[in-house]
């Protein structure tokens, strides 16, 4: 068991303390600041993959938890990219949750393929049912479209392969485990891992302009994918 996790410590605490890290990282790129920001965010990174081991560790895991990190995660990106690039960091942010998205949806897609959970359910109840509003609203309003969206795309474009109602050997064609590797490199850990460098090289800007790059490496993956499953189903046709 972790050593927080023996000392009782919230996890929702740990998210907030991160958040603030992650903000106070924004403030001194804003000024001009490498090492400081850079170690920040690193330290951030760290206790954000700590949150949900804790509060998995503990049985604490809650349906308010979830969206808490993943909205305060946000707050600290818009924060970063405002800092850096000014009026642009609003639209690149945007550009990155797309990335990012991406990677949950196709993680999902990939579980369920093969009939694994996804996520387990929340492990306790009983959330401020106040709190747990204004929370899913946030989420309802930038993520769902977001997640609507991008899952639509991606299902237009494997049943236009298809023709039909995909299979499940199909669905499995089309889910490669390659295509979560490239985006498992492509989340918010390594995002911040890459972030610190460029502040500490004294060039932050290096990210925001990478942004598009991995946006246009994910259109190449899908791309990839797509012909893997032609391929697959060309290979199993009688001849």
């Amino acid at each position: 068991m972790p050593p927080l996790a023996r000392r009782n410590v919230n996890p929702a605490h740990v998210v907030l303390l991160h958040t603030a890290l992650g903000l106070y990282a924004a403030w001194l790129i804003r000024r001009g600041g490498r090492l400081s920001p850079a170690l920040l965010l690193q330290v951030k990174t760290v206790l954000d993959n700590l949150d949900g081991q804790l509060a998995r560790a503990t049985g604490q895991t809650t349906e308010t938890g979830r969206y808490l990190d993943t909205e305060m995660d946000l707050v600290v990106n818009v924060a970063l990219n405002v800092a850096i690039a000014g009026r642009a960091g609003w639209p690149l942010t945007l550009l990155q949750s797309l990335i990012m998205t991406t990677e949950f949806l196709w993680e999902r897609e990939h579980r369920g393929a093969r009939g694994e959970v996804f996520r387990d359910p929340p492990a306790q109840a009983g959330d401020d049912p106040r709190l747990l509003t204004a929370l899913r609203g946030v989420y309802a309003a930038y993520f769902t479209p977001q997640e609507t969206g991008l899952a639509r795309l991606f299902e237009r474009r494997l049943r236009a392969i298809t023709g039909t109602e995909p299979s499940a050997l199909q669905r499995q064609a089309y889910t490669p485990r390659t295509i979560n590797v490239v985006t498992a490199n492509l989340g918010l850990s390594t995002q911040l891992l890459a972030l610190g460098l460029c502040v500490m090289a004294g060039r932050p800007r290096w990210y925001t302009r990478s942004l598009p790059v991995q946006a246009a490496l994910l259109v190449g993956v899908q791309l990839w994918r797509e012909q893997q499953l032609r391929q697959s189903a060309s290979a199993t046709q009688p001849s």
